[in-house]
């Protein structure tokens, strides 16, 4: 194919109105790929792409939309089965709104919508005017008796429609508050240093360097793997640990031993970035605040996740095609693997190098404070929890007088 019909259909696609500047880019970044790499071309070496890019902008500007009325999207409600239940209960669209003005992630808005649907279809589609704090206690016993769901669900449960009658129904739930359900606090299951040494020697790669970052820092397997390069500060040797839960910051030192593995994921995300804006993508999903101040900051290197996907995705909000991080459970399945092939009796997860880390730090003479800030603890009484461990590794302090008689 002749390099001046490539570009006399690029000077076409650029002026064309009827297309969306996503389009066009998607279109120029495919025929790129097609003649640079699927059926490699003269002219896909001569043709200068990324300026074909910036001939769009030149062409026709670009029309940005206000990512708080991109959110008003009927997509916002985490998936076609929620915004289906929108139809049926218009309220739902109510607290949709409620849980977004919190800045709570899209994880917990799509929890939320999801139990206080099922809520909804219990009340047997009841005006909400009718519907009352009793109607709670009976879908929890009903989530019990019937279901048989585990405390720890019907606690996430309760959360969820509490929220909804304090938010957006306007009634308080006060009567209830003692018949939450509680789950039962056990003592995490601890690998010991040589097990942790068993497990990290089997995992190479990106889901290794994961799994060494959560026993090095002690982080939460979403923390890892919503980690940005911006968060990674390689000089300081430090990790910002960014918005959790709505919460502060927190900064966590870096392992010594990691920062030229982490400099070269960097450099890895940095080269694939480029390339992806070559092709017309490369946007990333970024928190509500930033979007909405600097919605540029998507293209940007910094914003990009430090471990991608393999796969490109489109942003529910935005619209932009790009990729998203790493998906948790691609980690949970190399861990687990990576125990069974090590001899690790104990089911392997990204929670149990966490409860390593805490319990190896506190072995090292640690104060309980210090491990509280680095794992992010509000209450301090959850951190003693593994103070019970090392308590019940060691022997009892009191001899029994049986013995003594």
């Amino acid at each position: 194919m002749p390099t001046k019909d490539v570009e006399a259909y690029l000077e076409e696609l650029c002026t064309r109105t009827d297309l969306s500047d996503e389009q066009v880019r998607l279109s120029i970044g495919a025929l790129r790929l097609l003649l640079l790499q699927l059926t490699p071309t003269p002219a896909g070496r001569e043709i200068e792409w990324a300026a074909w890019l910036e001939r769009r902008h030149s062409a026709i500007p670009e029309q940005t939309e206000d990512i708080a009325n991109l959110r008003e999207r009927e997509m916002v409600m985490g998936s076609p089965r929620i915004a289906k239940a929108t139809l049926t209960f218009p309220v739902l669209k109510d607290l949709s709104e409620a849980i977004q003005e919190r800045h709570y992630s899209i994880r917990t808005e799509q929890a939320y919508l999801d139990w206080c649907h099922r809520f909804l279809v219990f009340c047997d589609k009841r005006e909400t005017e009718e519907i009352e704090e009793h109607d709670l206690e009976r879908f929890i016993e009903h989530l019990e008796v019937e279901c048989g769901l585990a405390p720890k669900t019907r606690s996430a449960a309760y959360n969820a429609i509490a929220f909804f009658f304090q938010n957006v129904l306007d009634k308080p739930i006060e009567k209830l508050s003692a018949k939450k359900p509680r789950a039962s606090s056990k003592v995490p299951m601890v690998l010991s240093r040589n097990e942790v040494r068993a497990l990290l020697k089997e995992m190479t790669g990106v889901p290794g360097l994961m799994a060494r970052l959560l026993y090095g820092t002690g982080m939460q397997l979403m923390e890892c793997v919503r980690l940005r390069l911006i968060d990674v500060d390689l000089e300081k040797k430090q990790i910002t640990v960014r918005n959790r839960k709505g919460e502060k910051d927190r900064e966590i030192p870096l392992p010594e031993r990691l920062c030229d593995p982490l400099s070269a994921q960097v450099e890895g995300v940095a080269r694939q970035h480029q390339e992806d804006r070559a092709s017309g993508i490369g946007a990333v999903t970024l928190p509500v605040a930033i979007a909405k101040e600097w919605p540029d900051a998507a293209y940007e290197l910094g914003w990009q996740y430090l471990f991608p996907s393999g796969r490109l995705s489109r942003d529910a909000f935005s619209g932009h095609v790009g990729r998203t991080h790493l998906h948790p459970a691609t980690l949970q399945r190399t861990l687990r693997v990576a125990g069974e092939s090590a001899g690790i009796d104990t089911r392997i997860s990204a929670q149990a190098l966490r409860h390593a880390f805490a319990s190896h730090v506190l072995e090292s003479g640690t104060d309980i404070r210090l491990l509280q800030a680095l794992l992010g603890h509000n209450d301090v009484a959850t951190t003693m929890r593994y103070t019970r461990i090392m308590n019940g590794q060691k022997n009892m302090p009191v001899s029994s007088p049986l013995d003594t008689i």
